[in-house]
C-alpha cells in the first residue's frame, strides 16, 4: 500500500528509511563503544587517586611467592622447605609430614608415612591427628599444586595452636612424585 507519493503505510519511503537506520545505528555502536571506553578509563583513573590517598590503600604490585604468602606464619626456621631438606628430614625421621589435602585424595596417594589433616576440616580432626605428635616437633605440611595454598592454611593454623616448627613444602606431593621418593596410598 503506497500512498501518491510513494510512501508506505507509514508514511515514510521504506527503501530510504531502511537505508539510512543502518547508517545512524553503525555511528550508535562506534559512539557507545567510545562512550563505555572513556567511562571505564576515567573509573580506572579514579580508583588509582583514591587508593593512591588513603593510607590504607591497597599495594598495586605484590610479591605472591610461596615465601611472601608465609610471611604470617610464627616460626622460628624459614617457612619454606626445599626438597632436599624435606628428603633429608624424611630420611633421618627429623619432621612429621602432614597432607593438607582432602582425606579422599590423601588415600589415593600420600607421602609415605604423612599424617592427614585437611585444611578444610582442621577444626574436626585436628585433637585426633595432633594428639600423638607433641609441640615443639619438627612439622612439614604439603599439598599439590604450586597455587595450593591448603598446606599454608594448616601450617598457620597448626602454628596458631602452639606448633611453632611448621614448615611448608610447595607443590610438595608433586615435586615428592617426580622425584621418586617413597609414597603410599591407603590410610592409617
Amino acid at each position: 500500500m503506497r500512498d501518491t507519493e510513494g510512501r508506505g503505510v507509514f508514511g515514510l519511503n521504506t527503501l530510504t528509511h531502511i537505508k539510512s537506520a543502518h547508517e545512524p545505528g553503525r555511528t550508535k555502536v562506534g559512539s557507545a563503544f567510545l562512550q563505555g571506553a572513556a567511562i571505564l578509563v576515567i573509573s580506572l583513573a579514579i580508583s588509582l587517586c583514591v587508593n593512591a590517598l588513603r593510607k590504607d590503600g591497597l599495594p598495586l604490585k605484590g610479591d605472591w611467592s610461596p615465601k611472601a604468602q608465609l610471611s604470617g606464619l610464627q616460626s622460628a626456621e624459614e617457612p619454606v622447605v626445599t626438597l632436599d631438606e624435606a628428603r633429608a628430614l624424611f630420611l633421618t625421621n627429623g619432621a612429621v609430614f602432614i597432607d593438607a589435602r582432602p582425606a579422599e585424595v590423601y588415600l589415593s596417594g600420600h607421602i609415605k608415612g604423612a599424617l592427614n589433616l585437611p585444611s578444610q576440616e582442621f577444626e574436626e580432626h585436628f585433637s585426633e591427628v595432633m594428639a600423638p605428635v607433641p609441640p615443639d616437633s619438627l612439622i612439614i605440611t604439603y599439598c599439590d599444586g604450586e597455587s595450593c595454598t591448603l598446606s599454608k592454611d594448616l601450617a598457620m593454623e597448626l602454628s596458631a595452636r602452639g606448633y611453632g616448627h611448621t614448615r611448608v613444602l610447595v607443590n610438595g606431593w608433586s615435586v615428592w612424585l617426580d622425584s621418586n621418593l617413597p609414597s603410599e596410598t591407603g590410610g592409617k
